[in-house]
């Protein structure tokens, strides 16, 4: 294939990823080199966690190459997913309501990008087929292989990494999800953005609840609410319960204070629209979900992965940070006794908080009591 042939293509496949809904694309090639230091450094700090595929591969996730042997090029591509009301303060300052990260409040987004880069390939072949009857090899992925997006979308253009290591555009934010197709076409590369443009910016670093940031760039997986609530698998620590809050699926605070998602831009995408059992939900219903009814609410969602024991372990540490109310403490005792260890365990936890919360408040109130029967200010 000629070259103004593949720069035609370059531009066709652009116009392609528009009208299948892509917010952008950018072309680059596999060289991760630079990458490799890195990755081994966070892995060897163990802060991957109990998520020991991001080990398992080694350095293939570098090398997009070895995934696709005779990958020549990524496309990768972004998708924006912000809803519209998406409600982030109202739930978050709401103990009784849970907090889903709101990439989740609709379709699970690895089905719909999947999908979207598939057609993305078919139109590519078929267009190489009436140029000179060679196809090549393609491959799609979306979180579905060992594979460094965050890197390659840098690359590509598609914005730079921040300090909370996750991919930032200057006119969108990054309220989107990354997706790559693997092609075996020496398509013209796309430049990478300049420079990062975070600056002297630590927000991310200092809101994060549990000091996942452990330095601008390193996220330290361990302490992470999203790790704890979706990756991990086993008891969420104690030091990280009482800084959770409401947060049930995940979290979205380093992206929320960012000054660049000022300019996140609302996504069209029907499929992105957020559940109305899952947007503003509150705690106590989606307590009283049974496992079927678990299944079926959340059936095409991400959430349905975690399956319903840690679901469960994150809702018990949700209400346990939430009022201490009859009916909360009534609706966790109920289900201590046949809940499975795991979530007897946090259940157990729960009931304790809000028994300490209970005494700290009639401390609060006979304290008021009593400076209002002698006269004195409130706060004496």
């Amino acid at each position: 294939m000629s070259t103004p042939d593949l720069q035609q293509l370059a531009h066709d496949i652009k116009l392609w990823a528009s009208e299948l809904g892509f917010d952008q694309v950018g072309v680059t090639d596999t060289d991760l080199r630079l990458e490799e230091p890195r990755l081994q450094a966070w892995l060897d700090a163990g802060h991957h966690g109990s998520m020991d595929y991001m080990a398992r591969h080694g350095m293939m996730r570098a090398r997009p190459h070895e995934l696709l042997p005779g990958t020549l090029r990524v496309l990768s591509v972004r998708m924006n997913y912000l809803p519209f009301e998406a409600g982030f303060a109202a739930t978050l300052r709401d103990p009784t309501l849970g907090y889903i990260s709101r990439y989740a409040l609709g379709r699970d987004y690895h089905k719909v990008l999947r999908n979207r880069l598939k057609q993305l390939g078919d139109r590519i072949e078929q267009r190489c087929r009436e140029l000179c009857q060679v196809t090549g090899e393609w491959r799609p992925f979306v979180d579905s292989a060992p594979i460094l997006e965050r890197p390659l979308a840098a690359k590509a253009g598609l914005g730079w990494i921040g300090k909370h290591s996750l991919l930032l555009n200057e006119s969108a934010g990054s309220f989107f999800f990354l997706g790559e197709l693997l092609i075996s076409l020496p398509l013209p590369l796309d430049a990478p953005v300049e420079k990062e443009q975070c600056g002297k910016c630590v927000a991310c670093i200092n809101i994060c609840p549990t000091g996942a940031i452990v330095a601008p760039y390193v996220v330290d997986g361990r302490r992470c609410i999203s790790y704890l609530t979706i990756e991990n698998d086993g008891p969420i620590p104690e030091e990280f319960r009482p800084l959770m809050g409401n947060r049930i699926y995940g979290c979205d605070d380093c992206q929320l204070i960012c000054p660049w998602n000022r300019y996140a831009d609302v996504s069209p995408e029907p499929d992105f629209s957020p559940r109305p059992n899952l947007h503003r939900p509150p705690l106590l219903a989606l307590w009283r979900w049974s496992e079927s009814e678990f299944l079926k609410h959340t059936e095409g969602s991400p959430i349905r992965r975690i399956g319903y024991q840690r679901w469960r372990r994150n809702l018990a540490v949700a209400l346990g940070n939430g009022p201490a109310t009859p009916d909360v403490i009534a609706a966790l005792q109920l289900a201590q006794d046949e809940a499975e260890p795991m979530v007897a365990e946090h259940i157990a936890w729960a009931l304790a908080t809000l028994a300490r919360r209970q005494q700290d408040d009639s401390k609060k109130t006979r304290l008021l009591i009593r400076c209002i029967e002698k006269g004195l200010p409130d706060h004496a």
